[in-house]
């Protein structure tokens, strides 16, 4: 009896040193929320090979259980916030979003994944670049394909995005976007391309790093003010003030401006020609809406570049602001947080100079 006794306790040793450490190692792993909106990675359509599908059909437990491996990235769970296509994303979304975030931040999870559609992606990643407040990682993933085709992509494109969220490394990084083994800040991330899934690009500033089958390079930190550096909250906030775009073109209509400031805009963003440029006659329309309080950005319909302070249009004489290089998305996307508090022109600017 003691000699069976004896094995017992030698085997229940044996089988605690088998398990204790797989058991140490998952209590180990990194806390990451995936928070999912919807767009093409929650996508599906009837056929593997055809170009017509539906937004947001696969909720986020069904998304993660079809990637192999990804629980062994981090201790993992997932949330349906929204789902719908990006095309739909909207500011009370992204309120929900940013306060969701923050409060999983000031807890014990250490990154947070989000599946989004890429149309608007980049204007997310740049609203939550600005109020998120935890130097812990958030990174926006996506798909150029449905679930259901041939060869998609958004399984490997969440795994690489739990990957970069589980790095220590990813802190003081602000929020990104990962897609096609890239990793690129929500500042300089540009849609470029309409299908291919090569989408995103990062022209002018370059890729923060790469992530490629989960293993995780950096090259840089990014530009600008962001995350718990910034100053912008959205903290009892339920909407932000109106801020529409007008797309610059030969012979622009100037009586657009005068539209908009009547149907209720407090800020307008000219996606002008070349440096930010507009005609005579919707640049004397801006001059006329500064001059009332109307704050008017003057960004650029070009994908790469910065709109000059004070060049073509000498910005102090108008009234404008330049959105120096940030897309007109991204420039209304400021605007919109910026126009939360009375502001002159000259600290607007600071800030498009400066996030």
């Amino acid at each position: 009896m003691k000699s069976k006794n004896r094995i017992s306790v030698i085997m229940t040793a044996m089988l605690l040193l088998v398990f204790l450490p797989y058991n140490m190692a998952q209590d180990k792993l990194p806390k990451v929320v995936i928070l999912a909106t919807g767009g093409t990675i929650a996508g599906a359509g009837e056929s593997s090979t055809g170009s017509a599908y539906t937004s947001g059909q696969v909720k986020i437990d069904h998304m993660i259980d079809a990637v192999p491996n990804i629980r062994k990235l981090a201790d993992l769970r997932g949330e349906q916030l929204s789902n719908v296509g990006s095309q739909d994303m909207s500011i009370k979304i992204w309120i929900k979003l940013a306060n969701r975030i923050n409060e999983l931040l000031a807890g014990d999870v250490d990154g947070i994944v989000i599946t989004h559609g890429t149309d608007t992606q980049e204007e997310t990643a740049f609203f939550l670049n600005l109020i998120v407040k935890s130097d812990k990682p958030v990174v926006l993933t996506g798909s150029m394909r449905p679930s259901t085709a041939l060869s998609a992509d958004g399984p490997l494109n969440m795994y690489n995005a739990v990957a970069v969220a589980a790095n220590p490394d990813s802190k003081g990084r602000g929020v990104m976007i990962v897609m096609n083994d890239e990793i690129l800040s929500a500042h300089a991330a540009k849609k470029m391309i309409t299908t291919p899934v090569q989408t995103f690009q990062s022209p002018q500033k370059g890729l923060l790093g790469t992530a490629i089958f989960g293993q995780v390079t950096f090259f840089h930190y990014p530009f600008g003010l962001h995350t718990t550096k910034s100053e912008f909250s959205v903290d009892g906030v339920k909407k932000l003030p109106r801020v529409d775009i007008v797309y610059g073109c030969a012979d622009m209509s100037p009586d657009l401006i005068p539209m908009l400031v009547k149907a209720g805009a407090k800020g307008i963003v000219i996606a002008g020609v070349g440096d930010g440029n507009m005609t005579e006659a919707t640049l004397k329309a801006a001059k006329k809406a500064t001059s009332k309080g109307i704050v008017v950005v003057r960004a650029s319909r070009v994908p790469i570049g910065t709109v000059l302070l004070h060049g073509e249009v000498n910005d102090a004489e108008y009234g404008t602001v330049s959105s120096m290089d940030l897309n007109p998305q991204k420039a209304r996307v400021l605007l919109m947080l910026a126009l939360l508090k009375d502001r002159s022109r000259e600290e607007l600017q600071d800030l498009f100079l400066n996030y």
